[in-house]
């Protein structure tokens, strides 16, 4: 139950903060490189849901351990 109170948290902080960082940029006059790069890297992780899929559904996913196989020298 506490980790799940803590990930709420932190989403709930970032997402503060980027609300902040867009509001900034948008309105204030002296908002900088700061605000520019928390909007932008907020935005960008926000479309990385869009393209994952899971492992097992993905068309051409590799098998569980082959690169360990690989390295070990066992093809």
């Amino acid at each position: 139950m506490a980790g799940r109170i803590a990930r709420w948290g932190v989403g709930l902080g970032l997402g503060a903060v980027w609300w902040w960082a867009v509001v900034r940029l948008a309105v204030a006059p002296d908002a900088g490189v700061l605000e520019g790069a928390v909007a932008a890297g907020g935005w960008g992780l926000s479309l990385l849901p869009v393209h994952c899929v899971p492992k097992g559904r993905a068309e051409g996913a590799l098998g569980e351990g082959r690169w360990v196989r690989a390295w070990r020298g066992g093809v």
